[in-house]
């Protein structure tokens, strides 16, 4: 984590390997249009699994900075895989945990522009969808435009570069 200059957009990627690599490329290209953008891993922060039992327990520490973090940036871009037709674990317990730690559970997502992109050994869409319902349940902006890919189908650089600038014309709400 860097916390030394936010970011102008933050890339959350929600599995190592493809997603992670597809974060990357978000990242660079988002450097390319001349704003500053940081990657975070949500595999490397241990965050225990979420339930009302381990909630009984106090917040982990991890889930301070990782809110900070995400306060920080005034943009994200979620890169996440599709997992048995929905969001992967990684990061809906960081939404779970993210989500119980004030008094309001949107307040972290309420008016953030979020563009969601997938790297999928599936089809992807599934989680495309699941990702856009929880996003604007919390009350987040999510970007009218999505990135799917496979194998088969490779994201393309003027399609993360579109996303990209999609997102970057958003400005996040005041709520």
């Amino acid at each position: 984590m860097n916390n030394t200059i936010n970011p102008d957009v933050l890339v959350i990627a929600a599995s190592n390997g493809e997603n992670l690599k597809l974060a990357e490329r978000f990242a660079t290209q988002t450097k390319g249009l001349g704003k500053s953008a940081e990657v975070l891993d949500l595999t490397t922060i241990e965050l225990p699994l979420f339930t009302p039992r381990t909630q009984e327990r106090g917040t982990p520490e991890a889930v301070a900075p990782l809110q900070q973090q995400l306060m920080g940036a005034p943009r994200w871009v979620i890169c996440a895989p599709e997992y048995n037709g929905s969001i992967p674990p990684s990061l809906t317990n960081a939404i779970a945990w993210l989500s119980v730690t004030g008094d309001d559970f949107r307040a972290l997502f309420n008016g953030h522009p979020i563009a969601i992109a997938t790297f999928s050994g599936g089809g992807g869409m599934e989680l495309l969808l699941s990702l856009r319902i929880q996003l604007t349940h919390l009350g987040a902006q999510v970007v009218g435009r999505q990135l799917l890919s496979n194998y088969s189908k490779p994201a393309q650089d003027d399609s993360i570069v579109n996303l990209l600038q999609l997102l970057l014309q958003m400005t996040p709400l005041k709520v």
